[in-house]
């Protein structure tokens, strides 16, 4: 499985355990709440001001970014498009950022696996989560570590 394959699997999944926020406003928002993971920006966004912004918020949050090649590809990998019945993608709209979020669900049973761990008077090591652990996500975490 490669990078892009790694992705779109991992997209598929934030977005159907609502833990994705796509656009620039959504993906500025995220970032700066620190509820952000993983970062995806299109390498053809024709605005150099929405890329450096992007850039610099990851940079500062400590948040992992990685590059697609194209903006209709990322959206449609992040649900922006119409399903046809073939299951083809149609009407794909273009996104240039893409964040994938801790959803508040999984933040409050997050919170409650804490609270829990502190009443057993055991210690909490780190607390990770995309979704659900797929080949996607040991691939993309493998990349990162690789890449830095």
């Amino acid at each position: 499985m490669d990078v892009n394959s790694a992705v779109k699997l991992v997209l598929k999944k934030a977005l159907a355990h609502d833990g994705l926020c796509r656009g620039l406003r959504e993906t500025t928002r995220a970032i700066e709440k620190h509820q952000a993971q993983l970062c995806i920006l299109a390498e053809d966004c024709d605005q150099p001001d929405y890329k450096k912004l992007v850039e610099a918020l990851c940079a500062e949050n400590n948040v992992n970014l990685l590059s697609v090649p194209e903006a209709k590809q990322l959206g449609q990998w992040a649900g922006l498009c119409k399903i046809d019945q073939e299951g083809e993608a149609r009407k794909v709209v273009g996104c240039s950022s893409v964040v994938v979020t801790v959803s508040y669900a999984v933040l409050q049973l997050l919170k409650c696996a804490v609270m829990f761990v502190r009443w057993m008077d055991l210690k909490l090591a780190a607390l990770q989560d995309y979704g659900e652990e797929t080949e996607g996500h040991a691939v993309l975490q493998e990349y990162l570590k690789n890449k830095n």
